[in-house]
């Protein structure tokens, strides 16, 4: 990154752009009362945004600044782009929680490199901007942001999406068409070419003749560099930049360049060359490499006094290009083997340690076929950047070095490596392509080639193409089955995970497949096969703790993640509540310690189930919404579907119907040919839930009922849905639809032992009882919800149980059960349930006493103001709970700010009285 602030800045002011200009001033107006914001700015080559990042920067007042600009050789440079734009917030690091000031300072090479969560860097980002604001505000401004490595890129995206009250502006400006910066989430504004007049008025401060004017005006399209740089190449070149055919303008621009460089000395071009192909624009280095080539310090002069080259720096250590556009024509127009000498003088002249990944790259971009010493030091350089969470630019030095292998072996093996990087680095695409030629090279190490089929399938999995991700494990595990068992038993592990979204039958042969591994006693696997085998419908026996499985699997070693994960959700499937949600909650706690934001949308998941299962809606809804708004963050959009549809089946809790269907159908989209959706399971059972709630009973049932087939019906929310079922089928009057799933759901019963469950069968029995048998079924399911806690199931239970001794007459009693039934619904902020409570009281002669608040004051406050004001609770300082919540502590403590008058308190020491 350098700091190349050219523009279209004339005569003090900027031609045509007010609407861009009156939208920067309302940003920075924002920023100065405490606010945060951010905006990427998109437009062709010369359009003028580096215009406006001058007129931000000018109009910043005493807002504080930092500045920079991505380069595109400096791509494959992990946290380059980062390190030189942060450079003047580097004072405030000492105020960072130590894990994060680590990761950054390991990320600079300031300090060792340590192994850390890919998303602390950006976490640290967030915390060092909000730091250097330093309450005064700060303008951060990025041009040619398209070039930034691919570790900065993440990092400033994730500080850019959880700004929000540290007084903070974030400017993005980026080129169409070139590069890679999506950024989703964040405010756009595309820049057109200027309207007639602003144009001409540019036009104005160059004497030209009528007919020349006209032309370029058409010429140039409203595109700023144009109308100030074609005209003097005009008149220079004698017309050629405007010869009839058909250059694109940012090829006329370059040709325009070209022309300005091409009239300076043999040697100062040589030095140009050198200074286009040097990443940094360190003034040193270029000059010890030009020697080389027989330029001298003089012809840099001659560069500056035709303004080719400008000071990078007040020290003058450094040069840069007045445009990025002199820099492209400088180097693409250059002859091939001119460049390949400026790239072997500039690896002769990086010859310090610090230098040694670019002195790798430039070996790389000099050689003209294989080379095992440039592919060597591309590996190397791989390697560290991985140290450093910098795994796009692993995988792109990977890559590189297997092109420049010698050997087959060893090209394959930087292949299989490269995906492996990709992966990590979350670039699906390039994981499978990367995957797929490695497997087409590799016929010899089987353990190798089941490493790629894991990349690949995880890939696969990741995009939901659940089908191929699971082939691919299959393949994998049965290529090590003999030689590596216990890596066999992680990747059918895995593989029960994607059979999960194929049917029941993949799902039993997956793990008939893992039972039969010859793992020995002492692998850290050995206990979770048995385990898992549980998932298959018609076991009798009941499935062992989850709890000594765990203690099993420890004892024998690390156990990985993704294992532990699907030990969590097999727990649920299973009955054991209570064991998976200790579980998943313990390893959030890890993941949030660590930073490892990336890593907590898919242990939340579980989290999140536990909640909704025990009927702690609010508590689930913070969850569901952190989740969700961390996947999205940190560009995990594979998790829409399924947390979309836990927030589709809380909205149909409350009755909220629009929210419940769009949420809902979040949850169905993705779905691919022989796999249901991730979310699909939850987004039916919520709309079958709406559906009885509002008293749509037939449109509940056939809702349900999809649960109940292939490919769902072995899932969690099939089983859990289904005394729903029975409720709707029975209100429709075709009772006989429950009997199927009803035997399912008692075999299920019957095994998991649990008194809930067992309490729900008999709530589900006694619906389809006859009236002498109802009564002592309802009693006894109450009997058991009241010993196992689960407030919401005993409503409902108890709403079922008064409605029918209202019906049998029994008006007195059914009030005990009902007004109960209503206490629980209010609170839990269920208004259809609370509505029918309500009316079956009213039915019963009783008073109606009006709705009370749900969940107590907590119920006012947004998911984040809880998640914030509970942890507060608990006594945590703004900063340690934003190192839990991947917040800065600005934001933290403006939303204590604005949750105090909803709690009605006035200070932090209250906040341990309340029950949040």
């Amino acid at each position: 990154m350098d700091e190349c602030h050219d523009g279209i800045m004339g005569a003090g002011e900027l031609h045509g752009r007010k609407a861009e200009q009156d939208a920067i001033a309302e940003l920075l107006a924002g920023a100065r009362a405490g606010t945060s914001s951010a905006l990427v700015l998109r437009g062709d080559p010369g359009i003028g945004k580096t215009a406006l990042l001058d007129h931000a920067a000018a109009t910043a007042g005493d807002l504080r600044l930092v500045r920079g600009t991505g380069v595109e050789f400096e791509a494959e440079l992990p946290f380059s782009g980062l390190q030189l734009l942060l450079r003047p917030a580097l004072g405030s690091l000492a105020a960072l929680p130590a894990p994060q000031r680590a990761a950054l300072e390991g990320a600079f090479g300031l300090g060792p490199a340590v192994e850390s969560e890919p998303m602390l860097v950006g976490l640290a980002v967030l915390s060092l901007l909000a730091e250097h604001a330093d309450g005064t505000g700060l303008l951060c401004l990025v041009d040619d942001a398209q070039w930034l490595d691919r570790a900065s890129r993440d990092a400033l995206l994730f500080a850019a999406r959880r700004l929000h009250a540290e007084g903070t502006v974030m400017i993005f400006a980026a080129r169409d068409g070139e590069g890679s910066f999506t950024a989703p989430g964040l405010a756009e504004s595309r820049l057109s070419g200027l309207a007639p007049e602003a144009a001409a008025a540019l036009l104005d401060r160059h004497p030209l003749a009528p007919a020349v004017r006209y032309r370029l005006l058409a010429e140039a399209g409203g595109n700023p560099l144009a109308l100030l740089e074609l005209p003097a190449s005009l008149a220079a070149e004698g017309g050629s930049v405007f010869s009839p055919g058909a250059f694109p303008l940012t090829s006329r621009l370059q040709l325009a360049f070209h022309g300005q460089v091409s009239r300076m000395t043999g040697a100062c071009q040589s030095l140009l060359l050198v200074a286009a192909a040097a990443e940094t624009g360190e003034l040193a280095i270029i000059l010890r490499a030009a020697a080389a080539l027989g330029a001298t310090v003089d012809d840099l002069s001659l560069a500056e006094q035709a303004g080719l080259v400008l000071r990078g720096d007040a020290e003058g250590t450094t040069i840069r290009f007045r445009h990025p556009l002199i820099r492209a024509a400088v180097y693409q127009r250059a002859p091939l083997g001119q460049r390949l000498a400026v790239h072997r003088v500039l690896a002769a002249a990086l010859d310090s340690p610090e230098h040694i990944d670019r002195r790798a790259w430039h070996l790389a971009a000099a050689a003209t076929g294989a080379d095992e010493e440039a592919a060597a030091a591309l590996e190397r350089t791989a390697s560290r950047a991985r140290e450093r969470s910098g795994y796009a630019a692993a995988a792109a030095a990977y890559e590189r070095a297997a092109r420049l292998s010698v050997e087959p072996d060893a090209r394959a093996h930087r292949e299989a490596l490269a995906a492996e990087a990709a992966l990590e680095a979350g670039d699906l695409e390039r994981a499978k392509s990367l995957g797929g030629r490695a497997a087409r090279r590799l016929d010899k190490d089987p353990s190798v080639n089941a490493r790629i089929a894991q990349v690949r399938a995880l890939a696969d999995f990741w995009q939901g193409s659940y089908p191929a991700a699971h082939r691919l494990l299959l393949d994998g595990a049965e290529l090590i089955r003999d030689t590596d068992p216990g890596q066999a038993a992680v990747m059918l592990t895995q593989a029960v995970h994607t059979s999960w979204y194929l049917g029941e039958s993949q799902l039993a042969a997956t793990l008939d497949l893992l039972a039969a591994l010859p793992l020995a006693d002492a692998d850290p696997l050995a206990p979770v096969g048995p385990y898992l085998l549980h998932l298959v419908r018609g076991r009798s026996e009941r499935p062992p703790p989850l709890g000594g499985t765990l203690a099993a699997v420890r004892l024998r070693g690390r156990t990985p993640d993704q294992v532990l994960m699907i030990l969590c959700g097999a727990a649920l499937a299973l009955g054991q509540d209570a064991a998976a949600y200790e579980l998943a909650t313990s390893v959030a706690a890890e993941h949030r310690a660590r930073g490892g934001a990336g890593r907590l949308p898919t242990v939340l998941f579980f989290v999140a189930e536990g909640e909704v299962f025990t009927g702690r809606h609010l508590d689930a809804l913070a969850t569901a919404t952190e989740a969700l708004q961390l996947a999205r963050d940190t560009g995990q959009q594979q998790w829409d579907s399924q947390f979309s549809s836990v927030l589709a089946y809380l909205d149909a809790a409350r009755g909220d119907e629009a929210a419940c269907r769009s949420n809902a159908e979040e949850g169905l989209a993705g779905a691919v040919a022989g796999a249901i959706s991730p979310g699909a399971p939850w987004a039916h059972w919520s709309l079958g839930l709406l559906d009885l709630g509002l008293g749509r009973a037939a449109a509940a049932l056939a809702r349900f009922e999809r649960l109940t087939r292939e490919p769902i019906r072995h899932h969690i929310c099939a089983t859990r849905s289904t005394p729903d079922l029975v409720e709707s089928a029975v209100r429709v009057g075709t009772p006989e639809c429950a009997a199927e799933p009803l035997a399912r759901f008692e075999r299920w019963a019957s095994s998991v032992r649990q008194p809930w469950a067992d309490a729900l069968l008999l709530r589900c029995r006694a619906l389809l009882a006859d009236d002498d048998q109802a009564e002592a079924l309802y009693t006894a399911a109450l009997e058991l919800h009241d010993q196992d806690g689960r407030a919401l199931e005993y409503a409902r239970t108890a709403l079922l149980y008064g409605e029918w001794l209202r019906r049998a007459r029994r008006k007195a009693e059914a009030r005990g059960w009902l007004k109960e039934a209503l206490e629980v619904f209010d609170r839990l902020g269920m208004r259809p349930w609370a509505e029918r409570a309500r009316g079956e009281l009213g039915a019963t002669g009783a008073q109606d006493e009006g709705s009370k608040p749900a969940e107590g004051a907590a119920a006012g406050l947004t998911p984040q103001e809880l998640q914030i004001a509970r942890l507060a609770a608990q006594g945590m300082s703004n900063r340690d709970i934003a190192a839990q919540l991947f917040l800065s502590h600005r934001t933290v403590g403006y939303h204590l700010y604005k949750a105090y008058p909803k709690l009605g308190i006035v200070s932090r020491s209250e906040l341990k009285k309340l029950e949040l």
